[in-house]
């Protein structure tokens, strides 16, 4: 915190006693005396404390722990599907019972380790949602507030005088203004027909133009597509979301901006959301962020992985290497069992049409059940059938070995595709292609090992 290190934003947070304010670690507010201070795990457990967010650092804007995604016990696995918005559309209930415990059980756990319990964590993500459709749209604030995840206005009214100390309008009133975003006749923003603006934060370097490289190979047209020539491309693609879909386009950034004293300890990505409904802001923004990785923690991998003599060339020539994940785990499940081409055919045959083509975007990815009655046998039907009925769960909060197991019960599912998946659509940091003789040395990150050697061109051992 002294040092404004910027690789623990998002890891924790601080408070200052005095001020009743709560920071990230690289705030770059004049250091307040020890004695004064408090930490916390979370920005959920400091506003649950009463301490009101940095309007300088904007503690609420931080990329997520990387722990979350390391960790596969009941905390992890509740972190990500309340990020998903489990919590806002399903309640507490809902999320004990996707971890398979009592509501009673996982209200403990929570508040034991990171202290604050399930509905205060959704309500400080839902607090962040709300700003930034204040500071980005010119919505209705009576249609924020719902779109946020908010039972009733004053619940929501309340929430923003208490997190950011200042009331709704206020907050609007304190973002700077986009001179470059479309404006009606009467200089209000022309939101929501132009989309949501938006920064995905990440920590550390990210390699960019390889995580744009393996979108552009994987892509499957009519879903997703990649325009733009190299270091200024532009990744856009279609949704399936719990209200709604929705056209998502983020763009590649070469390099992080530099910050005041001159260090690079993060950047973003920049993107634009149109969504069907406001509800779905909350998953769009997390399922995008999972797909580019932006969560992860690179100076972990990179230190643990750059002490190998094979991997730290690697390492050294690309920091901050991610090991992109999947908006729909069903997406890269079909391209391993049918390819990209087959997977196109499907959407073209199954998928949803859009009421407009968007460039070359034109359908949505097939749901489940809609598979599973196309196309009854084989593995494809299989899986399909399976997760539509819940036998594999392949979602956020998934136990990763249950995913596992079940999977391999399916019929044309090998260890490789099963290790695949793991991967790609459970977020799994620690996979290695089955059969491959990968040192220990590289747990907990082998799944990062193997995306440097293939990044490489390099054969896995």
């Amino acid at each position: 915190m002294r040092s404004r290190d910027g690789r623990f934003d998002g890891v924790f947070f601080f408070a200052v006693e005095t001020t009743g304010i709560y920071c990230r670690p690289s705030c770059p507010a004049v250091t307040p005396k020890r004695r004064n201070v408090r930490f916390f795990a979370t920005a959920a457990a400091a506003q649950g404390s009463g301490f009101r967010a940095c309007r300088r650092c904007r503690p609420d804007a931080v990329p997520g722990s990387a722990e979350w995604n390391v960790r596969a016990d009941v905390v992890g696995r509740a972190m990500r599907l309340i990020a998903d918005g489990v919590v806002d559309r399903e309640g507490v209930a809902g999320l004990a019972t996707r971890l398979g415990y009592s509501a009673r059980q996982v209200q403990r756990q929570l508040t034991a380790e990171l202290g604050a319990g399930p509905v205060a964590l959704a309500r400080a993500q839902r607090a962040h949602t709300a700003r930034v459709l204040l500071q980005t749209t010119d919505l209705p604030i009576t249609e924020i507030a719902f779109a946020s995840g908010f039972a009733s206005v004053r619940q929501f009214n309340d929430t923003i005088r208490e997190v950011y100390a200042a009331t709704p309008t206020e907050v609007r009133a304190a973002a700077p203004r986009d001179r470059s975003a479309p404006r009606d006749r009467s200089g209000h923003r022309t939101a929501p027909g132009t989309g949501i603006p938006l920064r995905l934060a990440h920590r550390g370097p990210y390699q960019a133009a390889a995580v744009f490289d393996q979108l552009a190979r994987e892509a499957v047209p009519g879903v997703e597509e990649v325009t733009g020539t190299p270091g200024a491309r532009t990744y856009r693609r279609t949704l399936r979301l719990p209200y709604g879909t929705a056209l998502a386009a983020v763009r590649e950034r070469t390099r992080a901006p530099r910050t005041g004293t001159g260090t690079r300890p993060g950047g973003w990505l920049d993107a634009r959301l149109h969504l069907t409904d406001l509800r779905d802001l909350t998953t769009a923004v997390q399922r995008l962020r999972r797909l580019f990785d932006l969560d992860a923690d690179p100076y972990a991998v990179d230190e643990r992985l750059g002490a190998d003599p094979r991997l730290a060339p690697l390492v050294a020539a690309r920091p901050g290497l991610r090991s992109p994940g999947a908006v729909d785990p069903l997406e890269p499940a079909v391209r391993a069992l049918t390819g990209t081409r087959g997977a196109q055919e499907l959407v073209r045959r199954y998928g949803k049409v859009l009421d407009a083509p968007h460039g070359g975007l034109t359908h949505v990815f097939p749901e489940p059940a809609v598979l599973a009655e196309a196309e009854p046998s084989g593995p494809l039907g299989a899986l399909a059938a399976a997760l539509a009925d819940g036998t594999v769960r392949l979602d956020a909060g998934a136990d990763r070995h249950d995913a596992e197991e079940a999977l391999l019960a399916l019929p044309g599912m090998d260890p490789a595709t099963v290790a695949t998946l793991r991967v790609r659509a459970l977020g799994d940091p620690d996979v290695a292609p089955p059969g491959a003789d990968v040192p220990d040395s590289w747990r907990p990150w082998r799944s990062y090992a193997v995306q440097h050697l293939r990044v490489a061109g390099e054969p896995i051992p």
